[in-house]
């Protein structure tokens, strides 16, 4: 059914999805993705809106990317954020920094309703390989400061939902948590970050658009750079 759009005022989106489940769940979870599909916990979805297609799904080509001196600010800034890669399990720690950053930064969306047992599906229900990275920084408390849940993917990493401290803004750590997937994809001699779906004319999405080079996925096309 259709609903309204998340991303562009007085539009309504619908959702076509299939259930990833079975021995075949993760070659199945690699076809539908490079065909533009999105996972959230045992379903995979992309976008059936009447009219529009507005939301297309990218990925970052590693082996292009160039550091600019903007990233490179970053990365400078959080010297002092230590990565940890973990099993899919839900903590407290991260549900409430999970809760503070839908708060500050998506109130009123229906992810803020969301209770520990509907984040604890979120991260554990996943018939793929999935990881939980955490970022601490490298303090005697090692304060949780942000936290991505992603996919592990024959060609790449394909970030599935990510969060951080929203006080923090100086240190852009959303930012940071694409660009050290970047590095880990390019250490493990893969292709590809994918970013899920980019509306070019959403705010919200607008960053994704500084990472290039950028791919598009335009269905029948396949894969296109995006000029």
């Amino acid at each position: 059914a259709a609903m309204p759009c998340p991303y562009l005022p007085g539009r309504q989106e619908r959702k076509l999805f299939t259930h990833l489940t079975g021995r075949r769940a993760t070659s199945l979870h690699h076809l539908l993705s490079d065909n533009g599909f999105r996972r959230s916990q045992n379903l995979i979805y992309r976008p059936a809106c009447d009219g529009c297609s507005a939301c297309q799904s990218v990925r970052i080509v590693v082996g292009g990317f160039e550091m600019s001196s903007r990233f490179r600010r970053i990365r400078k800034i959080n010297a002092d954020v230590t990565v940890e890669v973990c099993a899919p399990r839900a903590t407290a720690e991260q549900y409430a920094l999970f809760k503070r950053y839908l708060d500050a930064r998506h109130s009123g969306g229906g992810m803020t309703q969301m209770s520990f047992v509907d984040y604890e599906y979120m991260v554990e229900d996943t018939p793929v390989q999935t990881v939980v990275v955490e970022y601490r920084l490298a303090t005697p408390r090692r304060e949780l400061v942000a936290v991505a849940l992603t996919d592990v993917m024959p060609d790449g990493l394909s970030m599935v939902y990510s969060f951080y401290d929203p006080d923090l803004d100086r240190r852009g750590l959303g930012n940071l948590l694409i660009l050290d997937h970047i590095e880990q994809v390019w250490l493990a001699g893969l292709d590809y970050v994918y970013l899920g779906y980019w509306v070019k004319d959403s705010p919200k999405m607008a960053y994704k658009g500084m990472f290039r080079p950028l791919e598009v996925q335009r269905g029948p096309l396949g894969w296109q750079r995006l000029e």
